[in-house]
């Protein structure tokens, strides 16, 4: 049995984790992350933790999981908003060195994908889309056991996808950004407005509200379900992927959007794609496991 090593690394906190092809997690360990005391720390940490990994001489690879997008030929960060100084870093360099073990490193969202496309939802299938529906959100193409990364890192970064440029401008994303319109920052910050109350703390409630018939919150929850339609009719429409694989903590919700989100899909694409399916991301551990996942998807 070949086993992987997977590590999770966050602003806040860095997990790793030892897991074998199948992505059953045989051994884990937490520790803060230290981002903020900058790059030779937190590595430092890492390193240390890696060492402490049981086995650690019958691992074949190791992968990173890191929150932004990365130069996967170069094994480092283009964009660390949450890990100062990690832009342009040597992560992968750094671990090889130490190790002498291949590592491979991709944004958060790119390995949770590639779990679910592995070992996941998504097992078996030739082309699968990820995305995550949560504070943000967040996206991953999976083609043939392997993520699309493209030339900079941005593949599957659906967050700006302009879904209608007449809204209002909110931040550095463009007017329009689906994030800014459909995630569940967004719902709630809506929500708050359209119907006067500051103490909504969870799109969750909002699903609720609609379902219970409040008229402004349905109209919220169909204008979300739009949103959500067209952004995945513009993913279809570029990777016909087999399945959408849904993840992120609106997922809570699914049975009060995604049915209707589907129905929309499909008035607004090709009769011949409207088989696509959508599933719930199926695993606990997608970060984790996603991330020991990059060496199985080169074939170590």
């Amino acid at each position: 049995m070949k086993t992987y090593i997977g590590i999770d690394l966050g602003g806040t906190n860095v997990r790793i984790g030892k897991v074998d092809e199948e992505g059953k997690v045989l051994y884990q360990a937490k520790s803060p992350s230290y981002a903020q005391e900058g790059p030779e720390v937190v590595m430092a940490n890492v390193i240390k933790m890696i060492s402490e990994v049981p086995g650690l001489d019958e691992v074949k690879g190791i992968g990173l999981g890191v929150p932004g997008p990365c130069d996967t030929v170069n094994g480092c960060m283009t964009l660390s908003s949450n890990l100062p100084g990690f832009t342009g870093y040597p992560i992968v360099k750094q671990i090889e060195d130490k190790f002498h073990i291949p590592t491979f490193i991709d944004n958060d969202a790119n390995v949770a994908g590639l779990a679910e496309a592995l070992v996941g939802a998504g097992k078996g299938l030739p082309v699968v889309y990820y995305t995550t529906l949560s504070t943000g959100i967040g996206g991953a193409l999976i083609a043939n056991g392997r993520v699309v990364s493209g030339k900079n890192g941005y593949a599957g970064e659906v967050a700006n996808i302009i879904i209608d440029k007449r809204r209002e401008k909110i931040n550095h994303l463009n007017a329009g950004a689906v994030e800014n319109e459909a995630s569940g920052t967004a719902v709630v910050r809506k929500a708050r407005k359209m119907l006067n109350n500051p103490n909504i703390l969870h799109a969750g409630e909002v699903f609720d509200l609609a379902v219970s018939g409040d008229p402004v919150a349905k109209q919220l929850v169909q204008e979300v379900v739009e949103d959500l339609a067209i952004m995945y009719s513009v993913i279809a429409h570029v990777c016909d992927p087999y399945v959408f694989v849904l993840g992120g903590g609106m997922m809570k919700s699914a049975d009060k959007f995604l049915p209707q989100v589907k129905e929309r899909f499909y008035q607004l694409v090709h009769p011949g794609m409207r088989t696509t399916e959508f599933v719930i991301a199926s695993l606990d551990e997608p970060g984790l496991i996603g991330a020991a996942m990059l060496p199985v998807s080169r074939g170590i």
